[in-house]
């Protein structure tokens, strides 16, 4: 195919901005984001989006395009990113550069999404009431006896997430899980994937250090901010939640911190999980 599209992936903090812009400088191309929280017009700080120099280095599609409010999900990605690479192509572009972390959203967009059935929103509503009574971790257990499989592939720190898994499971009296058929759809370009890693200590130490340069920046500011937005999807983010917890009087902001470097970790080391199944990725150095 003379259509061919470069997928940079990798963990958090591995460095997938700069290699990206490097890459689309090289080829003439812009860089199209595939980060499910960079897209989210008031996450500035803690979703590391690229910083103004970047952005006007090449230019960038969805970031910060769209308002907290707006429940923005995959599938939408997934039709509105084909609509723009197809355009894009059609306009001349023969290579062109996609950037990011989120798992979901680069599977979407290369296999397409399953087909999962319609809940109650009754239903959704009780579990949505049990979360905020009971916690995450209750509902996770009552996950892992309905569908151990996604137990053990979701971020179970994330309600949003185990809710949707927990709802079809007892709404259809069958594993979540079973309903992904992986029936992949057909594009018609090539995709390459291009996975950056870094070793394990060294990832972790810029984790750390990357978490204490967003407080500096103000990210306590801007979590606060976000304070009546807390229960939307969006905010259910690491870096957020656990600023939350300390406006809560949860903890102490030191202890808080610590959570947010432990949880970005945590994460990284699930992306990495989850991608080294994916014989199509060629892993080089960042």
């Amino acid at each position: 195919m003379s259509r061919r599209l470069e997928i940079i992936l990798g963990p958090t903090a591995v460095g997938k901005t700069g290699y990206a812009i490097r890459r689309a400088l090289e080829l003439g191309s812009p860089v199209i984001s595939c980060d499910s929280r960079q897209i989210y017009k008031e996450l500035k700080i803690g979703t590391a989006v690229p910083s103004e120099e970047e952005l006007s280095a090449v230019q960038h599609y969805f970031i910060r395009c769209e308002p907290v409010t707006r429940n923005y999900t995959a599938g939408i990605y997934e039709a509105e990113a084909l609509e723009l690479v197809n355009r894009l192509f059609a306009e001349g572009h023969e290579t062109l550069v996609m950037c990011g972390g989120s798992m979901l959203y680069i599977d979407a967009f290369c296999h397409g999404l399953d087909d999962f059935p319609e809940v109650p929103l009754q239903l959704r509503e009780h579990l949505m009431e049990c979360l905020q009574s009971e916690g995450v971790e209750v509902l996770a257990q009552h996950l892992k006896e309905l569908d151990p499989v996604s137990y053990e592939e979701l971020d179970l720190s994330n309600g949003q997430r185990v809710i949707r898994a927990l709802e079809v499971s007892m709404y259809t009296g069958q594993p979540f899980s079973s309903f992904k058929t992986r029936s992949f759809k057909q594009r018609d370009f090539e995709m390459v994937k291009i996975g950056l890693e870094r070793p394990r200590e060294q990832l972790y130490e810029r984790i750390n250090a990357r978490v204490l340069q967003m407080m500096d920046q103000g990210l306590e500011e801007e979590a606060r901010a976000m304070l009546p937005y807390r229960d939307l999807p969006a905010l259910q983010t690491v870096g957020y939640r656990e600023l939350f917890e300390y406006f809560d009087g949860a903890c102490t902001l030191e202890q808080a911190v610590r959570h947010i470097q432990s949880s970005t970790r945590h994460y990284a080391k699930r992306q990495l999980t989850w991608w080294r199944r994916d014989a199509d990725i060629r892993w080089i150095p960042a």
